[in-house]
C-alpha cells in the first residue's frame, strides 16, 4: 500500500529547515570568503553547481521562479571566481557545519546517523526523469559524516519535490511570477507586498495579477476567488503526489521512524 500523503508531506515539512541551512549565514560567508558579491552569487553558484556550466537560461528554466534576467545577473559571472566543483565542496562543508552547530550535541548521537541513513536510502531511490536538478544531485557522491549526509539527503529530497512541483505548476499553466502571487495570496498577503515580487516594477506584478484575474483565479479586489484557492490547494496536493516515489524504498515502519527521527532533528533547529 502506498503511503499516506499526509506523510509525505509531513517529511516535507521536516527536511526544509534542514535543507535551507545551506542558504544561511555560515554557508554564506565561506563563498562570500571565495570571492563572490553577495548573497545571491553564492546561492547561484552553490544550487546550480549540480548543473555544471549551465547557461543562465538553463539555470532559469531549472529554477523555474525568477524574474527575467535576474539568473544572469550572477550565472556565469559566478563561474569566473570558482567552478563548479569547487562550489559543490563549498556547499557541503559550509552547509553542514551550519547544521551541526544549529542541533548542537545531537550532531554526533546515533540518532541522527540513523535518521541519514533512512533519509539517504529515500533520497537515492526515485527515478530521475523530468527531475533535472535531483539529476545532477543524484550524481554527486554520499557524504560519509552523519551530518552532511543528513543535509544531502535533505537537499536531494528538497529539490526532487521541487522538480515535481515545477511539473505541476506548468501543466496547469502557472508561471513562475503566477507562483509567487499564489503564494503571498495563500499567506494572506496582496502580490504586491510579498517579499519575492515586490522589489518588481508594479506594472509587471499587476500584469501578473491580472492573468490569474483573466483565469478566474483572482477576484476583482486581488484576492482568490474559490477557483484559485481551489487550484492552489490542488497544485499542492498533485506536489505531494509527484514526490512520492523515493519514500517507496521504506516500509512504513521505516517512515515513521524517519519522521519520528526528523520532529527531534526539528525540535532543536
Amino acid at each position: 500500500m502506498p503511503h499516506p500523503q499526509s506523510k509525505i508531506h509531513r517529511v516535507f515539512e521536516l527536511i526544509e529547515p534542514i535543507a535551507t541551512t545551506t542558504f544561511s549565514q555560515g554557508p554564506t560567508e565561506e563563498f562570500l570568503a571565495l570571492g563572490m558579491r553577495n548573497y545571491w552569487d553564492g546561492y547561484f553558484a552553490g544550487r546550480a553547481a549540480p548543473l555544471g556550466l549551465a547557461p543562465a537560461e538553463v539555470v532559469d528554466a531549472v529554477f523555474y521562479n525568477f524574474a527575467d534576467g535576474e539568473v544572469a545577473r550572477h550565472i556565469p559571472w559566478v563561474w569566473g571566481i570558482t567552478t563548479p566543483q569547487e562550489a559543490i565542496a563549498v556547499r557541503e562543508r559550509g552547509s553542514a557545519a551550519a547544521l551541526r552547530q544549529r542541533i548542537g550535541n545531537l550532531a554526533n548521537s546515533p540518532r541522527v546517523a540513523h535518521v541519514a541513513d533512512l533519509a539517504t536510502r529515500a533520497a537515492v531511490s526515485a527515478p530521475i526523469e523530468g527531475r533535472a536538478l535531483y539529476a545532477g544531485l543524484r550524481a554527486l557522491a554520499v557524504p560519509r559524516d552523519p551530518v552532511a549526509r543528513l543535509w544531502h539527503a535533505a537537499t536531494l529530497l528538497r529539490e526532487h519535490r521541487g522538480d515535481g512541483h515545477n511539473i505541476i505548476l506548468a501543466a496547469h499553466g502557472i508561471g513562475g511570477g503566477e507562483s509567487h502571487v499564489l503564494m503571498a495570496l495563500t499567506m494572506g498577503m496582496r502580490a504586491e507586498e510579498f517579499g519575492r515580487i515586490n522589489h518588481l516594477p508594479p506594472a509587471r506584478v499587476v500584469a501578473v495579477v491580472d492573468r490569474l484575474r483573466a483565469r478566474g483565479l483572482v477576484d476583482a479586489e486581488g484576492w482568490f476567488t474559490d477557483a484559485g484557492r481551489d487550484l492552489r490547494e490542488k497544485i499542492e496536493s498533485q506536489t505531494d503526489e509527484l514526490a512520492r516515489p523515493p519514500y517507496d524504498v521504506l516500509s512504513a515502519g521505516d517512515l515513521d521512524e524517519l519522521i519520528t527521527g526528523l520532529e527531534s532533528i526539528a525540535a532543536s533547529l
